[in-house]
C-alpha cells in the first residue's frame, strides 16, 4: 500500500472514530438517569438556578432558530444543558411550557432519530383579520410564492417550472438578483436546510432534472387554508374553486385541530 493511500486510510479511521465517539458522547448525554440521579440533581441546584437554565435554553433556541436552521438536541445538551443532564427532560418541559405561554410558539420535533427541532407559530390569525398578500421579509415572499405554486400544481414541480414562473416575476436563477443574491442557491439551498422546501432528484433522468416538495416547517407553519384563500383573491374566485387543493387544505387544517 503506497503511503498516500495508507495516509487516507488513517484520516478515515479517525474521521469514523471521532464521529463515533460524537454518537456515544450524545447517547451518554441522554441516556434515561435513574430517580435517584434526577433527585440528586434537584437537590443539587436552587430553583433559581434552574430558571435561570430554562432561561438560557430558551435563548438559546431562539437565537437559532434566527437562521430558520433546525436545531439539533445534541447542541442543547453540549452548550447549554451540561451539568444539568439529570434533569434534562424537566427543563425541556418548562422550555416547551415557555415558548407556548410566553411567546406563542410550539417547539416541533421534526426528526425523532435525530432529533431536530424548530419552532412554529401556533397562534392563528383572527377572522377579522385581513389576508396578507405578500409577506414583510422579501424572501419570505418569495419562499410563499414557491411554496404557492408546488401547492396548486398538486405537491411536487420539477424545477424547471418554478425557474419559468420566477422568470415571469423577474426573478431569474440564472442572474444574481438585488434583494435575494444568487436565487438558486437560496431556494435549492437555504430553503431546504431550513426544511420549508425539498428538493429531489428525479430517477433515470439524463441530464439530471430536479424537483420541488413542501418541506416539514413549510408543512408545519403554512395554513394551506389561508394560502389558498390568496390565490382565490388574486383570481377572483372561491378557495372550493380547486377541489382537490380545497380538500387538502381542510384535511389539513382538521388535523391541525385534532393536535391541539
Amino acid at each position: 500500500m503506497s503511503q498516500r493511500k495508507r495516509l487516507s486510510a488513517s484520516q478515515n479511521k479517525a474521521a469514523n472514530q471521532r464521529s463515533k465517539a460524537e454518537s456515544d458522547d450524545e447517547e451518554d448525554a441522554f441516556t434515561q438517569p435513574s430517580l435517584s440521579q434526577v433527585q440528586r440533581a434537584k437537590e443539587s441546584f436552587t430553583p433559581i438556578q434552574i430558571d435561570r437554565k430554562v432561561a438560557e435554553v430558551v435563548q438559546f433556541i431562539l437565537i437559532k432558530d434566527q437562521r430558520k436552521v433546525p436545531i439539533r438536541r445534541a447542541d442543547i445538551a453540549k452548550h447549554v444543558i451540561k451539568e444539568y443532564r439529570a434533569i434534562h427532560q424537566d427543563i425541556m418541559k418548562r422550555v416547551i411550557h415557555t415558548f407556548d405561554q410566553v411567546f406563542g410558539l410550539k417547539l416541533v420535533e421534526i426528526d425523532p432519530k435525530s432529533h431536530l427541532y424548530i419552532l412554529v407559530n401556533k397562534l392563528e390569525a383572527l377572522p377579522e383579520e385581513p389576508v396578507s398578500l405578500i409577506p414583510a421579509n422579501p424572501k419570505h415572499g418569495l419562499l410563499f410564492t414557491i411554496l404557492s405554486v408546488i401547492f396548486m400544481k398538486g405537491g411536487v414541480v420539477k424545477e424547471a417550472l418554478v425557474w419559468g414562473f420566477l422568470k415571469k416575476l423577474r426573478v431569474d436563477p440564472g442572474e444574481r438578483h438585488d434583494i435575494f443574491g444568487d436565487v438558486k442557491k437560496l431556494v435549492t439551498d437555504e430553503f431546504v436546510r431550513q426544511k420549508y422546501l425539498e428538493y429531489v432528484r428525479i430517477p433515470h433522468t439524463e441530464p439530471m432534472e430536479f424537483e420541488l416538495r413542501w418541506g416539514v416547517r413549510a408543512d408545519k407553519e403554512i395554513n394551506k387554508m389561508k394560502l389558498l384563500e390568496i390565490v382565490g383573491k388574486l383570481f377572483d374566485q372561491e378557495p372550493s374553486s380547486w377541489t382537490q387543493q380545497y380538500r387538502e387544505a381542510t384535511a389539513a387544517g382538521s388535523q391541525s385541530q385534532s393536535q391541539r
